[in-house]
């Protein structure tokens, strides 16, 4: 712990250092940042909860500046794609990175990427928290996660999940159910969590845990079946469905978004950035457009934002560990 604080101090050392040191052009440009069209690359596919949250974003952003933001989906590769080219992106503010709780998992879980998620980027905001939601396709004679537990433990290895890929949180969740109730599930693993929600709907996998915005229309419509939320807590969106944690006790996986920029990006910018951001974050309109998609907006300074990206990391590599996850 003293050597992450250390690291972080470090950071926040460097940081101050570069303000002083930035040429005038530097702070000219940031002083009438965004003079152009500015790109936030989404590490997952469109209709998934980090390209709501980004368009949304996006959208409020631009009504304020009066400038263009445009969202750029990159998914595939477990977010890695989106994660290397924003990290090899000109740190001037233009392109921003929106970075989920996948990329903790990631980095925790494969030794070598092409990236380092805490030296290669500048952290904006942490911008919210979302629960997810266990689904399977109506054949599955499971009504509860009671009932799903009892079937996997009858037919081990025959019941099988999809996820966004390896590393994905849908992915970890599902690794720490497995390990916490006893089962022995398939994982399945796709590019994106939404031909995996399409696969669970056709019956070509049995299960998948997906973020509350892309699946509740499916659960309405009775394609798939809502079991629990990932939650310690039932979420206000979907009382009815009750948590995982019920059945499960100490059960919770927990998804959170936040923004970045790479690493270099002017503080000034960062700064105004962040301020614009925690704004929204704290509006009683973005509050109400986030709770239909699942989510708690948060707002934090870039320091804390760097901190929770750290902890994040350390807390995803001690359950991995414990749960003996592996890559796929």
């Amino acid at each position: 712990m003293r050597q992450v604080k250390y690291a972080l101090s470090c950071t926040v050392a460097a940081a101050v250092i570069a303000a002083a040191a930035m040429p005038a052009w530097a702070a000219e440009a940031a002083k009438n940042y965004p003079s152009k069209p500015v790109r936030i690359i989404i590490m997952s596919s469109p209709a998934s909860g980090p390209d709501i949250l980004g368009r949304l974003i996006g959208v409020k952003l631009g009504e304020i500046w009066k400038q263009q933001f445009v969202v750029d989906n990159r998914a595939g590769a477990s977010g890695n794609i989106g994660a290397e080219i924003a990290a090899n992106s000109a740190p001037d503010g233009y392109t921003l990175l929106m970075v989920t709780s996948q990329a903790a998992i990631v980095t925790a879980m494969f030794d070598k990427l092409s990236y380092n998620l805490v030296k290669d980027f500048t952290p904006i905001s942490y911008l919210a928290t979302t629960p997810f939601i266990m689904v399977v396709n109506p054949s599955v004679p499971a009504a509860s996660v009671k009932d799903l537990v009892a079937l996997a433990k009858g037919k081990p290895g025959e019941l099988k999940y999809g996820s966004g890929g390896s590393g994905s949180p849908p992915h970890l969740a599902a690794e720490v159910f497995k390990s916490m109730s006893g089962t022995d599930l398939l994982h399945v693993p796709y590019k994106s969590v939404s031909p995996a929600l399409t696969d669970t709907i056709s019956g070509q996998i049995q299960m998948t845990i997906s973020v509350v915005p892309m699946v509740m229309p499916t659960v309405k419509s009775g394609k798939v079946r809502a079991l629990g939320v990932t939650s310690q807590q039932r979420t206000p969106l979907a009382p009815e469905i009750p948590a995982i944690a019920e059945f499960v006790p100490g059960f919770e996986a927990i998804g959170w978004y936040g923004l970045v920029a790479p690493a270099k990006t002017p503080p000034e910018i960062v700064a105004k950035l962040n301020a614009e951001l925690v704004k929204l974050m704290g509006s009683t309109e973005f509050r109400e457009r986030l709770s239909t998609m699942g989510a708690t907006p948060t707002g934090t300074s870039a320091q804390e934002f760097g901190k929770h990206i750290v902890s994040e990391i350390d807390k995803a590599r001690r359950i991995i560990k414990t749960a003996g996850v592996k890559p796929d």
